[in-house]
This record gives C-alpha cells, sequence and structure tokens, in this order.
C-alpha cells in the first residue's frame, strides 16, 4: 500500500486523525527547484515534512531538510501558508490527515553534500519545464502553482 494525496477530490477520505502542520522547503540552485520522489509512493514532492510537536516551524524546517536531503539551512523566508481543507493525506497505517503546510524559501550552506534519506527514492534539481511534466503529490499542487505564479511575476 502507497501513500494517497488528495486536493479538491471528491473521492478524499475523511480524515480520522487531527490536523497536521507541514513544512516544505524552496531550495533552488540554478532557477531549479530540489524536489524529492517519496518512497511510499511514485510521487514528487517538495522537501519537507511534519513539525513535531516540541519543535517550532523553523526548527522542524531545518530538521527536515537535514533529515531528507543532509544539506544545513542557513536562511530561511516565509513564502507562504496553505490552509485548503481539501488538501488531505491517507497514509499506508491507515491514518488520514488533514494538512496544513507553511511553505519556505530556504537558502542552504554551499559545503554540504546532498544526501537522499530513506524517505526518498531520489532527489533531483528540476527545471520550471520539467515540473510541468512530473507526477507531483496532489497536496502541493497549490503550493507549486503559488511558486510559478511568483516567478512568472518577478519576471515580467
Amino acid at each position: 500500500m502507497e501513500a494517497k494525496f488528495y486536493y479538491r477530490s471528491p473521492e478524499a477520505p475523511t480524515p480520522n486523525q487531527p490536523m497536521s502542520i507541514g513544512v516544505v522547503a524552496f531550495i533552488k540552485s540554478n532557477d531549479c527547484l530540489l524536489l524529492e520522489r517519496r518512497m511510499d509512493s511514485e510521487r514528487w514532492a517538495f522537501i519537507g515534512g511534519a513539525i513535531q510537536m516540541d519543535e517550532d516551524l523553523v526548527e522542524g524546517l531545518k530538521r527536515e531538510v537535514k533529515e531528507e536531503t543532509g544539506l544545513n539551512v542557513r536562511d530561511v523566508n516565509l513564502f507562504g501558508t496553505f490552509s485548503d481543507p481539501s488538501r488531505i493525506i491517507a497514509f499506508p497505517d491507515g491514518n488520514v490527515k488533514r494538512i496544513i503546510t507553511l511553505a519556505y524559501e530556504v537558502e542552504v550552506e554551499e559545503d554540504n553534500e546532498l544526501v537522499c534519506s530513506e524517505e526518498s527514492r531520489e532527489l533531483r534539481f528540476l527545471s520550471k519545464e520539467e515540473l510541468d511534466k512530473i507526477h507531483l503529490a496532489e497536496t502541493h499542487i497549490p503550493i507549486l502553482r503559488a511558486y510559478l505564479d511568483k516567478e512568472r511575476i518577478v519576471l515580467e
């Protein structure tokens, strides 16, 4: 069984767990964004995950980036909050959660080596053109749209 992601889907199951707060990182290199291909599905996703009860948002972001990539965060800037109640994840263990995600633009230290975690099949920097062609986790679709819209505004 694999994780299933829902965004504005009538097939989304009803959550059976409390809401989850998560963070994702926009890590750029040469106009490309770092994404992971998740181990629990064949979906691509931004680097990030759930905030633990004993950490603040930035601590959780730094931990998730380090765990999933081996990179150390140097600086963060809040990009946006994504709280659409239709963003649902059904996990392989039967837990179903509505998620609220805070997205951050992240700078990482240059001297760290990129290392794939056990949670990921692959890490890759993807161009805007490649982002349009991947199978992205549905819960990350509104995040990607907002990011690409901002990039278009900056370039115009």
